[in-house]
């Protein structure tokens, strides 16, 4: 078939299309927008997309527009740019440290702040509503990269309940506000511990785009349980990870491809509730941009 993406007439298209013969806006994304519409471009020329398939294509991404929070990770966008994150990293010879995975759609900002300086008060519970299930305990250290303790730092925590519901986005809305999320303020020597009822893994909404998108590629929809974190420290870089539980069924076959190696611990269960205990390292802020969030819209309690 005739290579037509590459003919004058569509790439005077594409310039004009992406605002290349015009003076004003913004170059970075006039370069961005034309290499995109490009690549769409050449998809419908490859693989011969009707004009029928193209507007099917585009109703599905419509009517999905609400779920593009769980669509990213699950097509494998979110995860990949982990992946091109640490790529950057390794060029610069700034490996190493927890590895970093993806946020998922589920954080809400707002989430209480309490004292977690263990020399000070005893473990922070994160559950607040009644639940029959097993108690998780969690605690370890949060250090730096030479494996000092890393001061007054804040552990972001969330995670769902044992239904596989988070609150705020539970479709039974039984749950109250911030179950099973917290801000723990941590004290000099980096130590955290808090406990919780043991979460659950969940599927994408039945009958929803991302489950839709799933079962016609074949592939399902369930993540196994896991549980949340943002790292954030003054001189450091945020981290943005979380925890498969490593005896889940679903732990090396994450939907939303969030397992990692190093983030798999496997609960002890010798004492009768789960227990783990795993150590944050973090690295060092290379710019105050570093200990801050990436903008990615984040909701509101």
């Amino acid at each position: 078939m005739t290579d037509i993406v590459k003919s004058e007439a569509v790439q005077s298209l594409l310039d004009r299309a992406s605002g290349q013969t015009e003076e004003g806006g913004n170059v970075r994304l006039k370069a961005i927008t034309r290499d995109l519409l490009e690549a769409i471009m050449q998809i419908v020329e490859k693989h011969d997309i009707s004009e029928s398939e193209f507007w099917q294509a585009t109703k599905f991404l419509q009517d999905g527009a609400d779920e593009f929070g769980l669509i990213m990770p699950g097509v494998g966008i979110e995860h990949f740019l982990d992946l091109h994150m640490d790529a950057k990293d390794v060029e610069l010879g700034q490996s190493g440290g927890t590895p970093r995975t993806i946020e998922g759609p589920l954080y809400v900002a707002g989430a209480p702040l309490v004292d977690g300086d263990l020399t000070q008060t005893n473990d922070v519970n994160l559950t607040t509503d009644p639940d029959d299930t097993e108690t998780l305990t969690m605690s370890g250290r949060i250090v730096g990269p030479d494996g000092e303790p890393v001061k007054d730092a804040v552990l972001h925590v969330w995670h769902a309940n044992s239904k596989g519901f988070y609150s705020h986005f539970d479709p039974t809305t039984d749950q109250s506000p911030f179950n099973n999320r917290r801000r723990i303020k941590l004290g000099e020597d980096g130590r955290y511990a808090f406990h919780s009822k043991m979460p659950r893994g969940y599927s994408c909404p039945p009958g929803g785009a991302t489950d839709k998108l799933m079962k016609a590629l074949g592939r399902h929809g369930d993540r196994p349980a896991h549980v949340h974190f943002f790292i954030e420290a003054s001189n450091y870089r945020t981290l943005t990870t979380q925890i498969n539980f490593g005896d889940d069924p679903h732990a090396h076959d994450d939907f939303a491809f969030g397992t990692r190696e190093g983030l798999l611990p496997v609960p002890d269960r010798s004492g009768g509730n789960p227990e783990i205990v795993f150590d944050f390292q973090l690295q060092r802020a290379q710019s105050s941009s570093d200990e801050g969030f990436s903008e990615r819209p984040r909701a509101e309690a």
